[in-house]
């Protein structure tokens, strides 16, 4: 009996180790990914509307000079313009002038998209709640390599000329 009751004690500390090592890894992985940073009390709510946000969704980075500064932290549709309309947080310590730019940015070519802020020269800074005056929407590349592709470099059969006569003989 005092084997089982051994084995017993054993099972239970292997668990509550793999248990608080899980929850070592959730803890690294949470500061690792900046959830907090830029988001709730440490920062101040900003409008941007765009044309075309595709890939970009709520979690989503707001970088500027490629650091992130704050995140995506509602998405929803204008229905009075038909604007992709993102709600960005931003982190306190970083003032913005109101003159800025928010651009729908891709990490690469197959990388998520984030929104790429570009600073403006203006002393005016803008506030909670203000919206970008300046916005850039994602560029879709699908349909600028079929353009690319399939637009001027077809000629129409009517364009080819005419081959010469040959000369006499």
């Amino acid at each position: 009996m005092s084997q089982a009751s051994g084995s017993t004690t054993i099972e239970t500390l292997v668990g509550a180790a793999v248990v608080a090592l899980a929850a070592g890894f959730f803890i690294y992985a949470y500061q690792a990914a900046g959830i907090g940073k830029g988001s709730g009390a440490g920062g101040y709510r900003l409008i941007a509307e765009f044309d075309n946000a595709s890939g970009v969704n709520v979690g989503a980075d707001v970088r500027l000079a490629g650091i992130k500064i704050g995140t995506v932290t509602s998405s929803s549709l204008d229905a009075e313009n038909y604007m992709a309309r993102l709600e960005l947080t931003i982190d306190k310590t970083v003032e913005l002038s109101d003159d800025s730019a928010a651009k729908v940015t891709a990490e690469g070519l197959l990388g998520g998209n984030f929104i790429k802020l570009e600073p403006g020269g203006s002393d005016t800074k803008m506030k909670e709640g203000d919206a970008f005056s300046y916005t850039q929407g994602a560029v879709d590349i699908w349909s600028l390599i079929s353009q690319a592709m399939f637009s001027s470099s077809e000629k129409k059969q009517g364009d080819t000329p005419a081959p010469a006569e040959p000369p006499p003989q």
